[in-house]
């Protein structure tokens, strides 16, 4: 499954936002990839503030980040200070909320914008709250 799951994340067109109940097949299958992985911890993350904080922090945005949704948007249209052939944010610790939605819908602009331009970018909820009507990565064992 490794294997498959290593050309799915090679395959911009596949770009997205997605969930898994697990995140080690992911991790390894990312490595596998070659794509650099970013961990978001969002436990205890409340509101908007605390969660844009989490996010700059886990992939060490520029000083110019300007702590808001836009600001957010523009970083991951460029993320040229992690120099990869793409990119893998696992988020782990969701709770739900407004600003969590708001994310979300953030993070698969991003992804759109990657795939139009040939790059892979997936950002992966691990055991998101029901609130995110996410598709599956892949097909999970039991």
């Amino acid at each position: 499954m490794k294997g498959k799951l290593a050309l799915r994340l090679n395959d911009a067109a596949r770009s997205g936002t997605y969930r898994v109940r697990r995140p080690d097949e992911v991790l390894e299958a990312a490595t596998e990839a070659g794509l650099d992985v970013a961990r978001i911890d969002l436990s205890g993350a409340a509101g908007r503030d605390a969660l844009l904080a989490r996010v700059a922090r886990a992939l060490a945005f520029p000083d110019w980040f300007g702590g808001n949704w836009d600001a957010l948007e523009d970083c991951l249209a460029d993320l040229s200070w992690r120099e990869a052939r793409g990119h893998l944010l696992l988020i782990s610790g969701a709770s739900a909320g407004d600003e969590l939605g708001i994310l979300a819908d953030v993070l698969g602009t991003a992804a759109e914008y990657w795939r139009e331009r040939g790059g892979p970018f997936f950002a992966v909820f691990v055991a998101p709250p029901a609130q995110l009507a996410l598709p599956p990565l892949y097909r999970e064992s039991a």
